[in-house]
């Protein structure tokens, strides 16, 4: 993974999400965005995909004002235009018509100096999904934590 700088990740993501597909799509960004993206100042949670008019828009993804741009600079969550191949973008289009599929953000990072958004496919989980998710978490950690006692030992 040379090359790659992880900027912000998408815990909810996976918390609230079955992530089935994982595509890399390039992002068009105004000067001061990148910028603010190149300091960090990114906040995925609440943000998703949105087709119009055949193309992908990440929305609600919020990219803090650059302070030096003064009044120059962008609307923090103004809608962002997705880069995909035409035929990536048909496909997701499709599956995402079908009933409880979404495209959510998962993270985004700087791949050779280009801001990337990897986006994930997702159907929502259930309460009894996000419950049965931490019980088993629980019980993996449980387990490890008795393992390296017995190991310790």
């Amino acid at each position: 993974m040379s090359g790659i700088k992880v900027i912000a990740t998408n815990r909810k993501a996976a918390r609230d999400f079955h992530l089935e597909e994982r595509h890399e799509a390039g992002l068009v960004l105004t000067g001061t965005e990148i910028k603010s993206i190149r300091a960090g100042r990114v906040n995925l949670s609440d943000g998703y995909v949105q087709p119009r008019n055949g193309e992908l828009w990440l929305l609600n993804v919020h990219i803090a004002p650059y302070d030096p741009s003064g009044r120059y600079g962008h609307e923090p969550r103004r809608p962002r235009k997705l880069l995909l191949h035409r035929r990536e973008i048909n496909r997701l289009i499709a599956r995402v018509q079908e009933r409880g599929y979404t495209i959510v953000p998962v993270r985004l990072y700087l791949k050779d100096g280009l801001a990337k958004v990897e986006i994930a496919l997702a159907r929502g989980k259930r309460k009894y999904d996000k419950r049965q998710a931490i019980a088993k978490r629980d019980a993996q950690r449980e387990i490890d934590r008795e393992l390296k006692e017995r190991y310790r030992r």
